[in-house]
């Protein structure tokens, strides 16, 4: 065991394939150089102290190891993840943990897969578990769903342990294949915070993941990824509202993915456009997990000169993400947010 450690996981955007990951379909992430980073320090009883700046969540709090129960505060994903290292039999004593982060929570960019992961990182150092990246995101993942309450796929957690900056990074989720793509250099993207926040585990995104399930009982089959392959029209004409909506977003997200991995090997930068316009309208219409205000947001970027938009993360609020010529993202952004004049602000431009 070592005196102390310290444990760093990034934010992530998802470039297209949004709310696709639980339903076994392909996703597109991209790592942020926005953060969190975990320092920790061993202590001689079975308490963990978390002290944490404002970018995650302000103040202090404490909890004794063995009895961890939610609270629903950002607290719960560090409890979630000393309970869940418990019960996967890894041995765990007392600590003191300094939370910083520039990742804005609940912003859709990832932030609570990256503080479990940063903090396994750190804990793995100090007690000596010799974590591989494969645990951490198990690990990771089950903290967000069984403890805290958030039935999410595994996109966020995988995006933060194997994500890379400048590459977008293709995931089927069917089997965790992965390979990395470069985005072209003639583009940037700009990720622009709305104000607006949301929660997985009260909101709807459990919801809609609870719908997809649903169809997939009407159906017959063990995930909406088998819809794929078969005459969508003739599918949706069998389900009822709003399940026939959620299924047509899940199989032509799907198929936006694919076409956007075309689009970026031939750098046709105003195809990848369409496809992030297109999606965000089937994630409004559709899906029905944007808010007017991200809605505002996609419609000003377009007005302002982007190559195309949408809202990004799980929804109900949070970010988007803008599609620019390279250089002109920051420009972009501050014209939208002049426009906008609410509450939302430039995260940050991805090269």
């Amino acid at each position: 065991m070592r005196g102390r450690a310290t444990g760093h996981a990034p934010g992530r955007i998802n470039l297209i394939g949004e709310h696709t990951d639980y339903n076994d379909g392909l996703v597109m992430p991209v790592a942020l150089r926005l953060g969190v980073t975990v320092e920790t320090a061993s202590r001689p009883d079975g308490i963990a102290h978390l002290t944490s700046d404002a970018a995650v969540s302000p103040g202090e709090a404490s909890y004794e190891l063995g009895t961890e129960e939610k609270d629903r505060t950002w607290v719960d994903r560090a409890r979630g993840v000393t309970a869940t290292l418990a019960r996967e039999g890894f041995p765990i004593g007392g600590f003191d943990a300094v939370i910083g982060s520039d990742l804005p929570l609940g912003a859709g960019l990832g932030s609570s897969a990256a503080f479990a992961v940063a903090l396994l990182r750190s804990l793995s150092e100090l007690f000596d578990l010799a974590l591989d990246d494969a645990a951490n995101v198990r690990i990771a993942h089950r903290a967000e769903t069984e403890f805290a309450g958030a039935r999410a796929g595994l996109l966020d957690q995988l995006a933060s342990v194997y994500g890379r900056v400048s590459e977008a990074l293709l995931i089927d989720m069917r089997d965790q294949a992965m390979r990395t793509i470069p985005l072209p250099p003639s583009v940037e993207l700009a990720v622009i915070d709305s104000g607006t926040r949301h929660e997985h585990a009260t909101g709807g995104y459990n919801r809609r993941r609870e719908e997809c399930e649903e169809a997939c009982r009407h159906l017959g089959i063990a995930s909406l990824r088998d819809v794929n392959e078969r005459p969508v029209e003739t599918i949706l004409d069998r389900l009822p509202p709003p399940l026939d909506r959620r299924v047509r977003h899940v199989v032509t997200e799907n198929a936006r993915v694919r076409d956007a991995v075309v689009a970026l090997g031939a750098r046709d930068d105003a195809r990848l456009g369409e496809l992030l316009g297109a999606s965000h309208r089937s994630l409004r219409d559709d899906y029905e997990v944007s808010t007017p205000e991200l809605d505002r947001l996609v419609e000003l970027a377009g007005a302002a000169g982007s190559l195309g938009a949408r809202m990004v993360g799980g929804g109900f609020g949070g970010s988007i993400i803008a599609l620019a010529r390279r250089g002109a993202a920051k420009d972009l952004a501050d014209r939208v947010l002049e426009d906008y004049g609410g509450r939302g602000h430039l995260v940050a431009v991805v090269p």
